[in-house]
């Protein structure tokens, strides 16, 4: 199995969309590519989608397609899935969530799924909080997830400055279409806060 990286950018707006709606379950895909040199699935960036109705399939659709053309135009591809649940000690996952993840693995061999672990989610973030799987022989299969304490620490001072308000998922653009799904201020606010600016 490829080795699997997150860059802050990615695992921060996963837990921002978490925080954002703590009594609803959540959904994103995320967005990478390979590092041939090193084996390395690099998770780039997250895309919060849906926490009002996660199986909607006319909406998923069109949030694909236009994840998929933002995402080819930064020479990134659609690598992965995320959902986070609704109750604080779920962390199954459900038949749509798998689909959607199977057919995201059709097209992108090496990507993986990450399952919020609702329980670790605190403003101290002291543990990662996900678990991630990844793709291999037709089976969804657990891997490690390494992050450095420099995201973490970066994901506890946003979740501190309560920048989940920022955020924006698909279902608040699809309500107001003024509201931007590409997070432009909220990716600066991350990258700021990590030191990539």
């Amino acid at each position: 199995m490829t080795e699997v990286s997150l860059s802050a950018r990615a695992y921060c707006k996963m837990i921002l969309h978490a925080a954002k709606y703590p009594h609803c379950a959540v959904n994103g895909l995320l967005l990478g590519r390979i590092n041939k040199e090193r084996d390395e699935l690099v998770v780039m960036d997250a895309v919060p989608l849906f926490h009002i109705c996660l199986q909607v399939s006319p909406m998923a659709e069109i949030a694909l397609t236009q994840v998929d053309q933002v995402a080819a135009n930064s020479d990134l591809t659609i690598a992965g899935y995320y959902v986070a649940n609704e109750n604080i000690s779920d962390v199954s996952v459900d038949r749509a969530a798998n689909r959607i993840a199977d057919k995201i693995a059709e097209n992108f061999p090496p990507a993986c799924f990450i399952v919020l672990d609702n329980q670790h989610l605190t403003l101290s973030m002291e543990t990662p909080g996900i678990t991630l799987s990844q793709f291999n022989d037709g089976k969804w299969r657990p891997k490690d997830v390494k992050l450095s304490n420099d995201v973490l620490d970066t994901t506890a001072a946003l979740l501190e400055q309560r920048a989940f308000k920022m955020l924006v998922d698909f279902d608040n653009h699809l309500d107001d279409v003024s509201q931007d799904w590409k997070n432009k201020e909220l990716n600066q606010a991350i990258d700021d806060a990590a030191g990539l600016a």
